[in-house]
């Protein structure tokens, strides 16, 4: 899909935002404290949302109060209400993360340990309430597995690398998705949140804290609505909200103080992703609050599949630790395109890097061969108070980024000057550019 001027994308937008609805549940009522009363809820929160599943849907209560479990499973119907007040705390263990289920990690197919809450093939299915999911990582659980000292990690304990390096190995060779099993004796880290091929999900209001790594990862799904979700969780890859390989997704109204991207949207890494070949395609974000850690809104490292139909509206960003805004990054390695962003309206209070950066220069740089055509980026009605520069943007001399447009926009206190190398079609127009003084 093309778009011939910014006013139909964004009246494409509209009716994208207009199309992804919410899921609609049953008014039953199925209230966890009814299927268990002991110290560790995972069996009450399994026999509830069968129980609703079976009924015809509706809706699993979890009222005020603490409730530790394991992995969570949703079934089609099911809307798992977490009421103010209410805390879910996941285990420690990783014992209760097991058997291992068909997911990804950092964007590769595998079996691996749950994600704390996880759906897979389901169809209308829901996270709604004003409680609070707490994944219980820090530096004493799950987060020393990244294997770097600032998260807990300690000289002769396990942490990832070897998996990591193993998966990658897998994907590379092409071994079959049904012999990547880790899980137990390893140590790759579980997501939070993670629904896999469903359709019609929602994520509503709740608080999240202290994720082993990415928080709401919905994978190859369609029809996902994200809103007024507000997330506090600096831990190593903590991303906010990682759409990967889906379709019509809208992100609106929330909060990300992350210790990664806050949002990044993700269509499968190098080999893996060519061979599943699924793009991420319509997405909407807006009215969000960015405050920490990497990109606000990232769109990229892992692109192989392809990214199109991207649409960012007002959103405010900034903060001393939130480094990019708009930050596009791939590389020759990864592949795949990026097309059709359209970013309007957005109020910056601080950046320590670039409010725009298109980069495929990104992690390994210009060292494989299939460089990604990253085409048809428009930024519009920016209002920035501080940023190490306006926009840095880096093609390739054989691959050049195209169709690029800054419009109508201020970007006061900056730091060096901007960065242009290999792009085609550059238009920078009605844009206000104050250096430090």
């Amino acid at each position: 899909m093309s778009f011939k001027t910014e006013e139909e994308a964004w009246r494409y937008a509209d009716e994208l935002r207009a199309r992804v609805r919410p899921p609609e549940f049953p008014d039953r009522w199925f209230d966890l404290t009814s299927y268990g009363d002991g110290e560790k809820w995972t069996e009450a929160f399994r026999a509830a949302i069968l129980a609703c599943h079976e009924a015809g849907g509706g809706h699993v209560r979890v009222p005020p109060g603490t409730y530790q479990t394991g992995a969570i499973h949703l079934l089609s119907n099911v809307d798992l209400h977490v009421e103010a007040g209410a805390t879910i705390l996941f285990s420690t263990d990783p014992a209760d993360y097991l058997p291992a289920v068909y997911t990804r990690f950092s964007a590769i197919e595998c079996y691996n340990y749950s994600p704390f809450i996880y759906a897979y093939g389901q169809e209308n299915i829901a996270i709604t309430g004003s409680g609070t999911l707490d994944g219980a990582a820090g530096p004493d659980h799950w987060w020393p597995w990244v294997g770097t000292p600032e998260f807990g990690y300690r000289e002769g304990t396990p942490y990832e690398d070897e998996d990591w390096a193993e998966l990658q190995r897998m994907a590379v060779e092409g071994v079959p998705v049904e012999e990547r099993v880790f899980g137990a004796g390893h140590y790759l880290r579980p997501n939070m949140i993670q629904p896999y091929l469903c359709r019609n999900v929602l994520v509503e209001g709740v608080r999240i804290v202290r994720s082993p790594m990415w928080e709401i990862h919905p994978v190859r799904c369609e029809n996902v609505l994200v809103r007024n979700v507000s997330i506090y969780s600096r831990g190593p890859n903590n991303d906010g909200c990682d759409p990967e390989s889906c379709k019509s997704v809208v992100i609106s109204g929330c909060v990300f103080d992350v210790g990664d991207d806050c949002i990044a949207i993700k269509a499968g890494r190098g080999p893996d992703g060519r061979r599943v070949g699924v793009p991420c395609e319509d997405v909407l974000i807006e009215d969000c609050d960015m405050r920490y850690r990497y990109g606000s809104v990232a769109i990229g490292t892992d692109t192989t599949g392809g990214i199109r139909n991207v649409f960012v509206r007002r959103c405010r960003w900034g903060g001393p630790g939130l480094y990019f805004g708009l930050y596009i990054k791939t590389n020759s390695v990864r592949g795949g395109f990026v097309e059709n962003v359209f970013v309007k309206d957005v109020e910056i209070s601080e950046l320590t890097k670039e409010a725009v950066s298109i980069d495929l220069y990104h992690g390994d740089g210009h060292n494989g061969d299939d460089p990604p055509p990253i085409r048809n980026i428009h930024v519009a009605g920016v209002r920035s108070d501080r940023t190490r520069s306006a926009y840095l943007l880096r093609g390739y001399p054989e691959q050049p980024l195209r169709g690029i447009s800054i419009r109508d926009s201020s970007f006061a206190r900056v730091q060096r000057a901007n960065v242009v190398s290999d792009v085609e079609g550059l238009s920078v127009t009605g844009v206000a550019v104050g250096e430090v003084t």
